[in-house]
């Protein structure tokens, strides 16, 4: 993955689900043509790790890049991989190291200023 180009292929293209913190995160990546969004959106986060686990066997967690999207990126890093669900952590990487975007909700305007 070297280009954000790349980077929304991988989104659409691999058949696995992501998971963001709210209805925004999950608003912007639609508009890019992205599918299969999990929101965590007040859910308690057992609940979204549980129900991840019964239906996907892989997924891409991209919290947002803040105190509080790390913090849930361990937790739901580590409850998933504990039930068997293999975490992608590729796109994040890529994000936290390539860009400036902060904010998974801010993608769609970062796309447009570079």
């Amino acid at each position: 993955m070297e280009t954000m180009d790349d980077f929304l292929r991988i989104l659409r293209e691999r058949n696995k689900a992501i998971i963001v913190e709210g209805k925004k995160d999950k608003a912007a990546l639609e508009q890019l043509g992205i599918k299969n969004i999990i929101t965590l959106s007040k859910k308690p986060v057992y609940e979204i790790i549980e129900n991840a686990a019964k239906k996907h066997k892989d997924v891409i967690i991209l919290t947002d890049l803040d105190k509080e999207g790390k913090k849930l990126f361990g937790k739901l890093n580590s409850g998933l991989q504990r039930l068997g669900v293999r975490v992608d952590k590729g796109p994040r990487e890529f994000i936290f190291k390539n860009t400036k975007l902060r904010q998974i909700e801010g993608i769609t305007k970062y796309l447009e200023k570079n």
